[in-house]
């Protein structure tokens, strides 16, 4: 049975349930990270279950005894502050949960591609192309290099969303580094040449888009992923398989809360027959940028 708290006075109440409410601010975010992804028809409610756990969690506090309250917040503001000095979960991961959480439920729409791959499927299956065969046939995800490259850049960020989102941040740490570190260098004027992940990676992140494509979908697969390669007008890019729309949901609410700066406004992406699939493309600042025309001609299944 709770112990009466009558004898606190209104501002001493008052503090207490304000310290109840700076405990709940950094808690929730913190907890939601051990809480499976939740959608319900589009919207993203693990986090909203996380601010009523931790809501729930304090007033117990409060019902039992309320000076609980006090070590309670000194608990939190303790691990966090501790995590800030060890570059883990923190003050600004906190913060930009609840950002995260905003733009995914109001702020980032989904923009589904219009393009000849929706309309006509038939004419982007073939691989007869000498493209499509060139491309294909220089992917590589079971070499060792390959293999070890991507592991060691799949854990160098997102690390303290891995309880939450599982692989899924093994693949977008994966994109951020290769996207970030790729740079751009033509082929001659006269061959289109195709260089293997493995050249890619050891001329250091140089080469055009097919190259960056090669390299992309290899990592990632190399790593349990599922990746194809996109060829439109003009241009090449990798796309990442996200599975189902609920699928889909749980990855774009990861992409909108791990890359914040800029807020993201829409995750395009393609659909056919309930598949997903985002872009990867080095021209855009995140997963599920715009795509730079809809000028689709065939398809590299890996």
């Amino acid at each position: 049975m709770a112990i009466d708290e009558s004898k606190y006075s209104s501002f001493q109440q008052f503090l207490l349930n304000l310290l109840s409410l700076l405990t709940i601010i950094p808690l929730a975010p913190y907890l939601n990270r051990y809480i499976p992804p939740l959608v319900e028809d589009g919207w993203h409610l693990d986090m909203l279950l996380a601010v009523l756990a931790a809501f729930l969690f304090t007033r117990l506090l409060l019902w039992v005894f309320k000076p609980l309250i006090i070590p309670a917040f000194v608990l939190v503001v303790g691990v966090l502050s501790f995590n800030y000095f060890s570059d883990n979960y923190s003050f600004n991961n906190v913060l930009n949960d609840y950002k995260g959480m905003v733009q995914g439920n109001w702020g980032a729409k989904n923009y589904k591609q219009l393009d000849i791959l929706s309309l006509y499927p038939h004419r982007v299956e073939t691989y007869r192309d000498k493209t499509v065969r060139g491309m294909r046939d220089k992917v590589n995800y079971k070499d060792s290099l390959v293999r070890n490259f991507s592991i060691y850049h799949s854990v160098e960020d997102f690390d303290e969303y891995f309880p939450k989102y599982g692989k899924v941040t093994r693949y977008l740490a994966l994109f951020k580094y290769i996207n970030k570190n790729f740079r751009w260098v033509p082929d001659t004027r006269r061959d289109e040449y195709f260089a293997t992940p493995q050249e890619t990676i050891q001329n250091g992140m140089g080469g055009d888009c097919d190259d960056h494509s090669i390299l992309m979908v290899s990592c990632l697969q190399s790593i349990g992923a599922r990746c194809r390669i996109v060829l439109i007008q003009g241009h090449a890019y990798p796309e990442l398989y996200c599975g189902t729309k609920e699928d889909f949901e749980v990855i774009k609410q990861a992409i909108v809360t791990l890359f914040p700066q800029p807020p993201i406004k829409e995750i395009h992406y393609h659909e056919m027959k309930g598949e997903y699939w985002i872009n990867l493309d080095y021209s855009a600042r995140h997963p599920g940028g715009p795509y730079l025309n809809d000028k689709v001609y065939a398809l590299i299944e890996i």
